[in-house]
């Protein structure tokens, strides 16, 4: 029994020093990639946001008043927006469009390029957003009820001229995150070629989660790649994680997977808190310990370090609802200059 004790200890103590190793060798690569010369740090970014109506109301801000002021005082040149299937078909086989159409007849007069997010699966919690008459009804009707949803939005905007692509689905592959259904392969893929069949004059995005997939599965499918950068997050049994990844972790990625697709943004660069419920609910020092004008700043240094062209920053609407009901312009300021 003493044999075996003295072997286990010893077992843990060569583990424990091994772990110190990693974690010091890894260490020391991060700082230098971090800090040192990068030789992607000069490469220019085309910086944009994405803006979800639905989150918007969630603040209750005027969701028109605070787009025109993303388009208008921010200047902001390219633009995702998810379409959600809950707010264009609340009555079954009525769609109306009219607040998508307004919203890409104002960025289209200000040569504003829009990226349309559509499908079930779109950016902004819960993910899946379908609508209250929908979520009951078998699988095969739901999803062909999604497929005609789907071919009615890209019929009505494939002409349109702020259009720049679809993205289908948003990280549609990661089956943890989101209330919503357990991933069907077939299904995405059907979605991806409902859209890819009905335009064949835009380029389709799928988007995967940047730290926690391979992203295979997306860039086989779509003709561009958009991935999630986020550098701190919550959860319930860990409370606040901070991501231990540097720069080249991204980047590495990318040149590998651009044999399989022909470009890779990201469709989501952190700029907001991640905070444990809704964050009208959390105090603003709580909210700024997961992103604050520094976080803010950091993370843009960090994107700069990697080899992508595109970056939509995540939480527009947060900062505008600091300026307007909080009374404090500074992520809103902080942010500006990306977009002149």
């Amino acid at each position: 029994m003493e044999v075996d004790m003295k072997i286990s200890k010893k077992k843990v103590a060569w583990f424990f020093l091994f772990v110190i190793i990693i974690v010091g060798l890894f260490g020391g690569y991060y700082f230098w990639d971090t800090y040192g010369n990068n030789p992607y740090s000069d490469q220019e970014k085309l910086f944009g946001v994405t803006y979800s109506t639905k989150y918007a109301k969630e603040l209750d801000l005027d969701w028109q008043e605070a787009y025109l002021a993303v388009l208008d005082d921010l200047k902001v040149k390219l633009i995702r927006i998810p379409v959600y299937w809950d707010e264009i078909e609340q009555e079954e086989g009525n769609i109306i469009l009219d607040d998508v159409a307004w919203m890409m007849d104002e960025a289209s007069a200000r040569d504003v390029r829009v990226i349309l997010a559509i499908g079930q699966r779109v950016p902004r919690w819960p993910e899946c957003h379908p609508p209250a008459w929908a979520k009951n009804l078998p699988k095969t009707q739901l999803e062909d009820a999604e497929l005609l949803m789907l071919t009615n939005v890209v019929e009505k905007f494939r002409d349109h001229s702020a259009l720049d692509r679809w993205q289908v689905q948003n990280e549609p592959f990661l089956s943890f995150f989101g209330e919503c259904p357990k991933p069907d392969d077939d299904f995405i893929i059907s979605s991806v070629w409902t859209v890819r069949n009905l335009d064949a004059n835009h380029k389709i995005i799928v988007t995967d989660s940047g730290e926690l997939s391979t992203w295979a599965s997306a860039a086989e499918l779509g003709d561009e790649l958009g991935i999630s950068m986020y550098r701190v997050t919550w959860n319930r049994w860990f409370g606040y994680f901070y991501y231990p990844l540097p720069p080249s972790y991204y980047t590495n990625k990318s040149i590998f997977i651009k044999n399989y697709v022909d470009n890779v943004l990201v469709s989501e660069l952190q700029a907001e808190p991640w905070v444990s419920g809704p964050i009208k609910d959390v105090p603003l020092n709580e909210q700024y310990r997961s992103m604050d004008e520094d976080s803010f700043m950091n993370n843009v240094d960090f994107v700069r370090r990697t080899n992508f062209s595109e970056v939509l920053l995540w939480g527009v609407e947060w900062w505008y609802w600091l300026k307007e009901k909080q009374d404090t312009d500074v992520m809103w300021e902080t942010a500006r200059p990306l977009f002149y």
